[in-house]
């Protein structure tokens, strides 16, 4: 079988909701049932047939073309399969994903990987704001799996993020990993102000000197044996921070204003 290919008719002029186009919402379904899903845009309701072309049948292996910023929710709960955009992707990319793969050969908007609990999103592009963080209203941001950028990221990536790990291999904006509880970043760029912002536990690993604010505290130089296989973990990831094979790194603690348990490792 064929993937099961959605291609973008015409330009949106408002943003859709693809929440319902997911591996597990449409295995066993017919391509006619598929045509005829209605999806949210606005106040509107849209069959999937006026929005998209669609070839294929493997709904374990979706693919969206001509993919543009507009379409939202993309993977959205999703627990099994793959999907590949190729173009762009609205706000909430595998928003609470508990499993599967998503490719995105673009960018993506705000809130991507919110929620994320299992699998990995490889973004081989630009993501906005929030990346791993809470919803507005939420204590949670993401809770387990992998997510690996190409490319830069927006503020406040990792805000309450709890588990998991997130590996950039552009530059962060600020506050990066603010009030994050748990889990590991890597950027690989350089990274905005207030970076580990109201951190609670956790781990930055950063190649670049950041500017750190007052309560991050220099705990000197150290050589960490567990760095070296974390690294080797990495060894078959599609991504640069396979190529890394270092150890000795300067580190810092913080927030010491807000428990400051986590750790900043810049890598000398």
């Amino acid at each position: 079988m064929s993937a099961l290919t959605f291609t973008l008719k015409a330009p949106l002029q408002q943003r859709v909701d693809l929440s319902a186009l997911t591996p597990d919402n449409l295995a066993g379904k017919s391509v006619a049932d598929i045509a005829a899903i209605l999806l949210v845009s606005g106040r509107e309701k849209l069959r999937v047939d006026s929005v998209f072309d669609i070839a294929g049948s493997d709904a374990a292996d979706i693919v969206f073309n001509n993919a543009s910023g507009k379409l939202d929710f993309i993977g959205s709960h999703m627990k099994t399969g793959k999907i590949t955009i190729n173009g762009g992707a609205g706000s909430y990319l595998g928003l609470q994903m508990r499993g599967g793969h998503i490719v995105l050969n673009g960018n993506a908007d705000a809130f991507a990987a919110s929620g994320m609990a299992n699998g990995l999103i490889e973004i081989k592009g630009n993501v906005g704001d929030f990346l791993a963080a809470a919803l507005p209203g939420d204590r949670k941001g993401m809770k387990g799996g992998m997510v690996l950028i190409s490319g830069n990221v927006g503020e406040r990536a990792g805000d309450q993020m709890r588990r998991g790990i997130i590996l950039i291999e552009g530059n962060a904006g600020a506050y990066l990993a603010s009030r994050m509880l748990a889990g590991t970043i890597g950027v690989l760029g350089s990274v905005g102000e207030y970076v580990g912002y109201g951190m609670r536990r956790g781990t930055l690993l950063l190649m670049q000197e950041p500017r750190l604010h007052a309560t991050v505290q220099d705990c000197g130089t150290h050589t960490l044996p567990f760095l070296s296989l974390m690294f080797k973990s990495f060894r078959d990831l599609p991504s640069k921070f396979a190529q890394i094979n270092q150890n000795r790194v300067q580190r810092y603690a913080g927030d010491i204003a807000n428990d400051g348990k986590g750790e900043i490792l810049v890598f000398k």
